[in-house]
Order: C-alpha cells, then sequence, then structure tokens
C-alpha cells in the first residue's frame, strides 16, 4: 500500500479515485484543444481496395466527408426546430460547429457542443419541448459524442458520457421546473448505446492489432529458429565431407616422408607440422560440432548423399505416385563435396515440397554442368483435379533451408509459380575455375 505525505497509507479506495480524476485529467482537459487533424482512410481498406484510379484517390476522405455531411444534418435539424429568433440560422451553426471541429480538435469539440447547447438554451426555445437538448443540440451532441469517442478510446468516451449525463441533471434541476419533459434519459440511453457500440469496435480493432503484432513477432521469431535449425543440420551434414578431407591430408603428411628417399631434415619437419596441424583440426572440428549437435542426433553410418545418388530418390518419390523425369546436360564431372551435398539436399527439398503442396504432380528435375559451376531446376506441374490426397502445408521451411545452403556456397536461387500453376525452383551453385581444372 503506497503511503502518504503524513505517513499514513493510503486506501484503495483513495487511489482507484485519484486514478479516476488523473485519467479525467489527462483525456478531457490537459491540451483539449490541441490540434489533431482526421487522418484519412488507408488505400487498402475495406472500401478503397475495391476501387481504382480517381475514386480510390477521393475514397480515402470518407471520413472526413461523413463527418461534414452530419454537420449538415445537424445544421437542418437546428435550423428547422430550434427558433433563436430571424430563420434560426444561429441554431444551425451552433449545432453544425462542434461537430465540424471534429475534424481538427476532437476532446475540444466535446466541450463546444456543452457550451452550444446552453447558449442555444439561452436565445433559444424549441418546437418540441425537449430539454435541456434542443433537437439541434440533441443530434449535434450525439454526432460528437460518437466522432469523438471513435478518434479516442473507451476511457475518454466514458468520462464524455458521464460529464455528459451531469451536465443533464445540473441543468434539468436548476432549469428544468420551467419546462414541461426533459430528454436527459433520452439523451443518456441513446448516447450509451452508440458509446458501447464505438467502444466495443475499438476494443476489437486493437486486439486485432495486437494480435497481429503477436503473430509478426512470433513468425520473425519462428523463421529465425528455423534458420539457425537448418544452419546446424548443414554444419551436421558437412561435417564428414570436411573431416573427410582433414583424414586425408593427415595421412599423405605421415606418408609423405616415406616416399622419398633420404628426405630433408626441414621437410619432414613441415610434414610433421601438417599432420598435427590437420589433427589438431579435426579435434576442434569435431568439438564444435559436438556442441551444435542434439541430444538425439546419431551420426549417420553411410557416407553423405551426392548427385550420384539422385536415382535412389527419384525412385523414391516415383513410388508414392507422381512421375519424376530428370535431365542432365554439359560434362558431367565430379564436383566438390560440399558441392553435392547441398545439390541433392536442395533436389530432395524440392520434391518433397511437391510431394506436400501439389501432391499427384508430375515432376522435372533439370541439372546442368556449365564451366562456371551447376546449375539446377526443380519444377512440378499444377495438381491434379480433383485432388485425390489434400495438400499438406508443412512447416513453411522448405525455401529457407534450401536458400541457406545457396547462400552458404555463395550462390543464386529464384523460387516462385509457375504460369500454368506449378511451381519451379531455380539454383545456381558456383564451382572456382581452379577445382574444375584440378579436378579434371
Amino acid at each position: 500500500m503506497r503511503p502518504s505525505v503524513s505517513g499514513r497509507p493510503r486506501s484503495p479506495e483513495f487511489r482507484l479515485v485519484v486514478d479516476a480524476l488523473r485519467g479525467l485529467w489527462q483525456d478531457l482537459f490537459r491540451d483539449a484543444f490541441a490540434y489533431r487533424p482526421l487522418p484519412s482512410a488507408a488505400v487498402d481498406g475495406p472500401l478503397t481496395r475495391h476501387l481504382s484510379g480517381r475514386p480510390r484517390a477521393y475514397a480515402v476522405w470518407t471520413p472526413h466527408a461523413l463527418v461534414v455531411a452530419g454537420a449538415l444534418v445537424a445544421l437542418l435539424v437546428g435550423a428547422v426546430n430550434t427558433a433563436v429568433g430571424g430563420p434560426s440560422v444561429l441554431g444551425g451553426l451552433l449545432a453544425a460547429a462542434p461537430v465540424l471541429l471534429t475534424l481538427v480538435r476532437p476532446v475540444g469539440a466535446f466541450w463546444l457542443s456543452l457550451a452550444a447547447t446552453g447558449v442555444v438554451n439561452v436565445l433559444g426555445s424549441s418546437r418540441w419541448g425537449s430539454w435541456p437538448w434542443l433537437p439541434g443540440s440533441f443530434v449535434s451532441h450525439l454526432l460528437v459524442l460518437t466522432i469523438v469517442a471513435a478518434r479516442t478510446r473507451p476511457r475518454t468516451a466514458a468520462w464524455m458520457w458521464a460529464l455528459t449525463g451531469l451536465y443533464g441533471v445540473w441543468t434539468d434541476g436548476i432549469f428544468g421546473w420551467e419546462h414541461d419533459g426533459t430528454d436527459v434519459g433520452p439523451m443518456l440511453v441513446v448516447s450509451a448505446l452508440v458509446l458501447l457500440v464505438v467502444a466495443v469496435r475499438q476494443i476489437r480493432r486493437q486486439a486485432q492489432r495486437e494480435v497481429t503484432a503477436q503473430r509478426t513477432a512470433t513468425a520473425a521469431e519462428r523463421s529465425r529458429r528455423t534458420l539457425l535449425e537448418e544452419r546446424t543440420t548443414i554444419a551436421r551434414e558437412l561435417h564428414d565431407v570436411v573431416a573427410h578431407h582433414m583424414s586425408v591430408v593427415a595421412i599423405q603428411a605421415e606418408a609423405a616422408p616415406y616416399r622419398v628417399q633420404n628426405p630433408p631434415p626441414e621437410l619432414e619437419k613441415a610434414f610433421v607440422t601438417i599432420r598435427e596441424n590437420a589433427v589438431a583440426a579435426l579435434t576442434e572440428l569435431r568439438r564444435v560440432l559436438g556442441v551444435v549437435r542434439a541430444e538425439d542426433y546419431e551420426a549417420p553410418d553411410a557416407p553423405q548423399p551426392t548427385l550420384a545418388d539422385l536415382d535412389g530418390l527419384l525412385a523414391n518419390v516415383r513410388a508414392a505416385g507422381p512421375d519424376v523425369t530428370r535431365t542432365v546436360t554439359g560434362a558431367v564431372r565430379e564436383l566438390p563435396q560440399g558441392v553435392e551435398l547441398s545439390a541433392y539436399r536442395i533436389v530432395q527439398e524440392a520434391l518433397s515440397n511437391t510431394l506436400r503442396h501439389a501432391p499427384g504432380a508430375d515432376a522435372r528435375v533439370e541439372i546442368a554442368y556449365v564451366l562456371g559451376g551447376l546449375g539446377l531446376r526443380v519444377v512440378n506441374d499444377p495438381p491434379p483435379a480433383p485432388h485425390l490426397v489434400k495438400a499438406s502445408p508443412g512447416a513453411g521451411h522448405g525455401i529457407t533451408g534450401m536458400r541457406e545452403r545457396v547462400s552458404m556456397l555463395n550462390g543464386e536461387m529464384t523460387a516462385g509459380p509457375t504460369a500454368d500453376g506449378g511451381y519451379e525452383v531455380t539454383v545456381f551453385l558456383p564451382v572456382p575455375a581452379a577445382v574444375n581444372e584440378g579436378e579434371a
């Protein structure tokens, strides 16, 4: 419990009243006449999204047009039903002014509406005998409450309704004896219903914005986690490739001195250093892999797959139903194992996406051996209709994994739907010319 200045603790009721009064001051008194222009409608709103060209450009001003239309209605009602002298223009203007003020100073419009109601009561009289809100003031104040509530927050709407009730009860208590009837009750009932609808709509829109923001944050976190998982998977798979090369270096460095007759001491020392560095690199590699390895991860018994193993992959896909063809162009040659492994996994993931998202659709795998590297293209037809097997939504991370593999090799990748309703994945994995010449 929060202590007071005198040292005595303040009761929860006292703090509740203080917080309520502080909210009243913030909502309706502080900067009450601050300039807050009414924003235009969204270009992609539920109405404007169906328009195009000039109508769409004008449609963004729909909120302003509605406020002006409401002001005209209040002007007509005030001019026709309020006798202020002359043609009753003053009564109409006093009814329309607060509504128009909501366009730029919403909270100030509420206070102007109350003041205009009092002025009309002093200067004019109603042909319908209503009190304290004459017909024009009644329509004007309802419009002001609605617009201001829509532009602020539900707490402000509650304060405006309470002050409206206090104004009506106070006015009717002091001057009501001069009039036969009162419209305080109708004003409070109608305004309460209107403000309730507006408040519920605002709360719903706020909840939707919060849900959207939460979904966006969750999706970003999920994408980040997926990317880390893909990188970890790639690191595990490339471990065998790198370990194999380092093992070969270590073995050749150890055997090299025995292949040379009477090698000089400097050469023997160099080979010993090479072997020690290779063994140290292998040890460090295993240690790092142990950090990123999951608890349930088991090292594969078979070597990592390459493009030479695609026949078995395509046979498994054909067993699921679709027809998969393979086309190879260029001079087939052995590529670095990292490129071979990534190319195999990319084709595997692309065909898996075909089975998930386009069940029953045929696919084509095109492999091109070019001078600068390796080109891959996996295309699937649109799923046949009617669908015998429903598409599986999947986790939606296949493209992420493929892009990560391509990025790791400084390659390029495009993925997207085709003109006939299918899907296409195109990848280019560069291979340095020195590697190609060395392997040739």
